[in-house]
């Protein structure tokens, strides 16, 4: 009777390590069941980021955008239904791009491995492929996240950092998430790529404190240049603006360089210096882009970890941008 006992309790506890051990991201984890599944995806963005190299900017915001909400779970790809309004409809997320190019991708590798991928992984491997078809830095993207559910517009309100955060809001939303100050100055490295709307500094030049001001953190002269040349008014919520002016495409120490002359476009950029742990940071990554590459990788990884869905949570969607019926 013992001995049967033992029996019992031994299986069950392999049973409880072989499905700790499933549940767990890890490289390749597509090898057996869609192994050509991180092939497909590599191609059609090398394919196509060539031709739109903005693109890897828009894609790389999705996948924060995604895993600061609920986690890296896919969430942000999923649209409003008539009883619930969706991440993608909320005010952060209103100027996200790139939904289509991940919809294609997934409709590639369903027809290669029907209902096996997840769109969370397809979303963070694109990021990761985009941004090094463009001379950025390459990253380990170990798979087997599962696609969320829930999708609620009310989450990136309180979740997302935001354009006009200062150090201590920012650090606090990192932290909520298990990152950390160097998180927070590499993972804002990332501004050295893309656009942003005049929507999003129009307080910052015309209103900073509600008198008429300009935010005294930002150099002048670029200040004056905005006004005259790009953001001509607080009203403006079109016009774009070169978060790296002059190498937007390039993934290198440009958004660095602007921040420490106090050109950092948004008023996060700028509160990057406000605190003697974080400028070091920034002085430690103006050292060489190898080093900075290198660094980027690490946190930009630990970000594709936050609260992830595993094993036989959540689902494999077969649409990103609907919950499978």
């Amino acid at each position: 009777m013992g001995s049967q006992s033992y029996l019992k309790a031994l299986i069950i506890c392999l049973i409880a390590v072989i499905g700790s051990t499933e549940a767990q991201l890890q490289l390749g984890f597509y090898a057996k069941s869609c192994p050509n599944a991180e092939k497909i995806i590599l191609k059609y963005v090398a394919e196509h980021i060539r031709n739109v190299p903005s693109l890897a900017a828009a894609l790389i915001r999705l996948h924060f955008h995604d895993c600061f909400v609920n986690g890296c779970d896919g969430s942000v790809l999923l649209n409003s239904t008539p009883n619930n309004q969706a991440e993608k409809d909320s005010l952060p997320n209103l100027t996200l791009r790139g939904f289509g190019f991940i919809d294609a991708i997934k409709s590639l590798v369903e027809a290669e491995c029907p209902g096996v991928v997840s769109c969370a992984d397809i979303l963070a491997l694109t990021a990761r492929d985009s941004v090094h078809a463009i001379g950025g830095p390459f990253w380990n993207v170990p798979t087997g996240r599962r696609d969320g559910l829930i999708s609620r517009a009310a989450d990136p309100l309180v979740s997302l950092p935001a354009p006009f955060h200062n150090l201590t809001v920012q650090l606090t939303l990192f932290g909520n998430v298990g990152l950390d100050a160097n998180d927070l100055v590499l993972l804002s490295g990332a501004h050295t790529i893309g656009v942003a709307h005049c929507s999003s500094i129009s307080t910052r030049l015309y209103n900073f404190t509600g008198v008429g001001d300009t935010d005294p953190t930002l150099d002048s002269n670029y200040a004056t240049n905005l006004k005259s040349l790009k953001c001509k008014n607080i009203n403006d919520n079109t016009t774009l603006v070169e978060m790296d002016p002059g190498s937007r495409d390039t993934f290198d120490l440009g958004y660095y360089k602007q921040v420490v002359k106090r050109r950092g476009l948004f008023h996060s950029d700028a509160a990057l210096l406000s605190s003697s742990t974080t400028r070091s940071i920034i002085t430690k990554q103006l050292q060489s882009t190898e080093g900075f590459f290198a660094e980027f990788a690490k946190s930009i990884e630990k970000m594709g970890r936050i609260n992830l869905k595993l094993g036989t949570e959540g689902e494999i969607r077969k649409h990103c941008a609907r919950v499978n019926n």
